[in-house]
Formats: structure tokens, C-alpha cells, sequence
């Protein structure tokens, strides 16, 4: 019981903790190095591709596909068909702030799409590890882009979805660290895309909820449903195969993933998921979404609770991006009580009414970073503890520094856990694989502790070419691993098993067969991954709700 009661009271710092999200934007969790800055990114048309140098083709052979809204001329790029820019629903402004994404108006002629859209309103901060800059911003941002190696109908060729992360308040689909050519040229459909964040994306007020009572929070989930019901419709004429989704993303990409298995709107529009360090914090209340609200209304001199529903769409959108009030965030969470998310992703989870499909689920080996970017201290956080330190030191054998303990805690509480915790529900509903990555470029061994919050991404989509913190990192072993690991991420979109050719099976895990994949310097299986510590916390986990006030 004293271990339980000791990691209770971590848990509980660090759910509080991430309230500094609200004062301290460039906290966001998914965010180690590169400041975003509002910047205008080189043309699309120039942008180079996973693997090698750019070879944009002349317009005159630019390839056009039909879709529902009209037709696209995207460009040529390493033998890749790329569209950048596709209007998946209609500018979400003046009137249709706040309210599910609305159709596409159709356009006549050809459309070009050879340039990324703008990305959605957020505040001036930290981006993922080397993802890059955000580049110019808007509210008019509901954009998608598609690699494809062949706009063929016929083609038939598995879809994967890219959620990217950053608390639900920065980011966007077109940094460079998610380009989709690596992925696309082993024969898959890559779509990544913007949704709206922070409180143009996720909000509620007293004038919102008059106006319609029990209406959505969401907003930015929604725009997810929304690419996924586009692509649905559109994805066959780039050559994907509506019948093959799959989802993927990391941080609130990854909580994204599970939020959409959770989501009665989202039930028949993928076929299986990835989730990259999803995060074990509970989801808000509509009475603490309309709290935030009335914050956010405060800060800009909106009459808080008082403002009208008018006076809040009329707003400049720049000043939502700039908010930095205690209380006014709900980052990093989502909220639930809407259509989108009727309750808790934990709690659907435990009563077995998320979506039976394949599932990866896992985590990296030092997401204690995102933990240091919100300002905790891991060795202050062990000090804390006082004597209680004495029973969370007895789950880890021979780590001695606070320091160390803290980050193997903080990692563990939060992400680990968390992981094991949904696979463990998820296994009897679908299958469901779990991953350990610990792979570290070979030129940061022995300056780092680990991989951080995001390390995998670029092994993942292999673009270390394109990544500035990265670019002249990268090793002919680092290269190896990339394709390793994306041979796996595209096997199981293309199969929805990841068992690529000439690579150790991965079994998938359940509560008798304890069994993670650990992506390190060799790749392997591994049986009762830290079970000891983890059994711990997974019963931490089933009594969080309890703990925490959610109101």
C-alpha cells in the first residue's frame, strides 16, 4: 500500500503540473528543441522528399486526380504523386467557429494542390524533437496532403492516416519530420492533416452551450472524423483502399487514436490503429470546459461568463493562439460528454465498448522530457516524496540518482502504464501489440538518457534527410533502422499484422501472454516487460478517476 499511496502522490503532482500548459504555451507536451515561428516554408514544389534530393516534374505533367469537390493537379516527387493543401471542409470562421466541420464548397476547373495549407491558430512555441517550423498561420486551416505512388483506382493500395501531436494546442501535418514519401514509396497512401487546436479547437462557454445545449467540445476530434469520412469518399481516386484505414499518431496523436476507438462518430471509418505515447491523463468535464471558457473570455475582456456568443466568434482568432491565462487551456486532455467522446477514453476502454480493431500501442524510453518541459524537476519530484521515496526505490533495482528515479517514474506513471493499461482491456476485443522504443541515433549514445517524447517519429517515417536536428545526425545504422521500423508500421497497414519479411515475429500481447516489442539496437521480444513496477501502476491507474477530481 505504501507503494501505491507513493506513486499516487506522484501522479497527482503531475496531473496538477500540467496546468502550466495554460500559462506556459511553449510547455506543450510533444516538444523538445525547435521554436515554432510564424514563417513562410519554402514552396511545397521544392520540398525535398524522405529519401533523396526533390525532382519536381514540370506542371504540364503534374498529375490530376477527380474527387468529390473537384478536381487536383498535385506535383511529381521522387516518383511520388503529392497533393498538398486538399480542403477537407470548409473554413471554420466567423459563423462556423465552434460548429462540426461543414462541406466543401465544389470548385470548377483544376484546382492546384502543390502547396502546403496554412496551419491552424496556435501559440508561438516548442515543436516536436527537429519536427521544424509550423510556418504561416490561420484560422482557415482545415487542410490535408497525400502521397501516393500511384492515383490509380484500381491500385487498391492501404491508407495511413497521420494524427500529428502537441497537446492539442500546436503542430501541423506538413512539418517536414511527417513528409510521407518514405512510406508511400514501400506502397501505401500517406494522408497527414491539420485540425483546429487549443481553444479554437477544443472550448465551451455559457453562451456556446445556450446556443446549443449538449452541442460538441471536440471541435478538433470532429475534424479528425471529418478527414477520416473524406477519405471514405476520396482516397480511391489516389489509388487507396477505402477498406484498408489505418490510423497513426503520436502524444495527442496517439491519444487521438484511442479517442477515435472510443468514438461512436468514428465506428466503421478505419480498419486498425497505432498509438505512439499516448498519455495515461483522465479527460475534462464539460462543467471544466466551460470553465476555461469563461478563462479564455476573462483574458481576452470578454465579459467572461457574460460574453456573448457573438461578441466570442467576433474575436480576432490571432488573440485565441496568444492565450497564456492559468485555467484558460485544456491541454493536454480532450473533454468528454459530447457526441464525439460520451465518456472517458479509460472508462470506455474498461466496459469494452471501444472499437474491436488492431491496435499498437507503446512508448518511448525517456518521455520524461515532455515532464521537464512543463517545469517538473524529476529530482525535486523524488524529493517530494520523502519517506515514501524508500518503497518507489524498491520498483527500480539499481537506479540510485533522483534524477534517474524520477525520469524512470514520471516515464513509467504516465506513459508505460498507460500502455499496458489499454492493451490489457483492448486484447480481448481485437488484437493488440505493444512496443518499447529505446533505438538511440548512434552520434547521441552517452549524451542522452534515452529517446524522448517524439525520438521515434523519425524512424517511423524515416525522415531523418528532412529533419533539422537530424539532417547531419543520421547514420547508415540509424538509416537501417528507419526502414526496419517502417517496414513494420507499413506491414501492418497493408496486412493488420506487423510481421514485415525477414523481421522477428511480434506476438501480440494479452493477460497470458505478457509480450512487448522492443524496438533498441537489436530488435526483439520480450517477455513480462517490467512487470513488477508496472502491475504497480496499472493498479494506479484503475483507481485514478477516484483521486482526481474531474469536475
Amino acid at each position: 500500500m505504501r507503494i501505491i499511496r507513493a506513486c499516487c502522490f506522484i501522479f497527482l503532482i503531475l496531473i496538477a503540473s500540467s496546468a502550466c500548459i495554460a500559462r506556459r504555451p511553449s510547455a506543450a507536451p510533444a516538444v523538445p528543441t525547435i521554436s515554432v515561428a510564424t514563417v513562410t516554408p519554402p514552396a511545397a514544389a521544392t520540398q525535398t522528399s524522405a529519401t533523396s534530393a526533390p525532382m519536381t516534374v514540370p506542371i504540364s505533367n503534374a498529375p490530376i486526380v477527380k474527387i468529390q469537390s473537384g478536381a487536383l493537379q498535385g506535383v511529381r516527387e521522387n516518383n511520388l504523386s503529392v497533393f498538398k493543401g486538399i480542403p477537407y471542409a470548409a473554413p471554420p470562421i466567423g459563423e462556423s467557429r465552434w460548429r462540426e466541420p461543414q462541406p466543401v464548397a465544389a470548385w470548377s476547373g483544376v484546382r492546384p494542390a502543390d502547396a502546403f495549407g496554412k496551419a491552424c491558430i496556435q501559440p508561438v512555441a516548442k515543436s516536436l524533437e527537429g519536427a521544424g517550423e509550423v510556418g504561416p498561420q490561420s484560422e482557415d486551416c482545415l487542410y490535408l496532403n497525400v502521397w501516393t505512388p500511384n492515383p490509380d483506382p484500381a491500385a487498391k493500395l492501404p491508407v495511413m492516416v497521420w494524427i500529428h501531436g502537441g497537446a492539442l494546442v500546436i503542430g501541423a501535418g506538413s512539418l517536414p519530420l511527417y513528409d510521407g514519401a518514405a512510406l508511400a514509396q514501400r506502397g501505401a497512401v500517406v494522408v497527414t492533416f491539420n485540425y483546429r487546436l487549443g481553444p479554437l479547437g477544443f472550448f465551451s462557454h455559457p453562451a456556446l452551450e445556450q446556443a446549443n445545449p449538449k452541442g460538441p467540445v471536440n471541435f478538433g476530434l470532429l475534424d479528425e472524423i471529418a478527414v477520416l469520412k473524406w477519405v471514405q469518399q476520396n482516397i480511391a481516386a489516389f489509388g487507396g483502399d477505402p477498406n484498408n484505414v489505418m490510423i497513426f499518431g503520436e502524444s495527442a496523436g496517439g491519444e487521438s487514436v484511442l479517442a477515435l476507438f472510443a468514438s461512436p462518430l468514428a465506428q466503421g471509418l478505419f480498419h486498425k490503429g497505432i498509438a505512439q505515447s499516448p498519455y495515461g491523463i483522465p479527460s475534462h468535464t464539460r462543467v471544466k470546459a466551460q470553465e476555461a471558457g469563461i478563462q479564455a473570455a476573462n483574458a481576452m475582456g470578454l465579459r467572461g461568463a457574460n460574453a456573448t456568443l457573438q461578441e466570442l466568434r467576433a474575436a480576432p482568432a490571432e488573440k485565441f493562439g496568444a492565450l497564456n491565462q492559468k485555467g484558460a487551456s485544456l491541454a493536454p486532455s480532450f473533454v468528454y460528454g459530447d457526441a464525439a467522446l460520451p465518456e472517458p477514453i479509460l472508462d470506455i476502454f474498461q466496459k469494452g465498448k471501444e472499437a474491436p480493431l488492431p491496435l499498437i500501442i507503446g512508448s518511448n524510453s525517456d518521455e520524461s522530457t515532455v515532464a521537464v518541459l512543463f517545469g517538473i524537476d524529476p529530482a525535486k519530484l523524488i524529493e517530494k516524496l520523502g519517506v515514501a521515496k524508500v518503497a518507489v526505490k524498491r520498483l527500480y533495482p539499481g537506479v540510485n540518482d533522483d534524477a534517474d528515479l524520477g525520469r524512470e517514474v514520471i516515464r513509467d506513471l504516465i506513459f508505460t502504464a498507460f500502455v499496458k493499461r489499454i492493451a490489457d482491456l483492448h486484447a480481448p476485443r481485437a488484437p493488440s501489440w505493444r512496443y518499447y522504443f529505446s533505438y538511440l541515433p548512434e552520434k547521441l549514445r552517452g549524451k542522452v538518457p534515452g529517446v524522448s517524447h517524439g525520438g521515434e517519429i523519425v524512424f517511423v517515417f524515416d525522415t531523418g534527410a528532412l529533419t533539422p536536428e537530424y539532417k547531419d545526425l543520421f547514420t547508415d545504422a540509424d538509416r537501417a533502422m528507419a526502414k526496419r521500423v517502417g517496414d513494420y508500421w507499413h506491414a501492418f497497414a497493408q496486412m493488420g499484422k506487423p510481421d514485415p519479411a525477414s523481421e522477428p515475429a511480434w506476438s501480440p500481447s494479452d493477460a497470458k501472454n505478457d509480450t512487448v516489442m522492443e524496438f533498441g539496437e537489436t530488435i526483439a521480444l520480450q517477455e513480462n516487460f517490467m512487470k513488477a513496477r508496472l502491475d504497480v501502476f496499472v493498479g494506479l491507474l484503475n483507481i485514478l478517476g477516484k483521486l482526481l477530481d474531474r469536475e
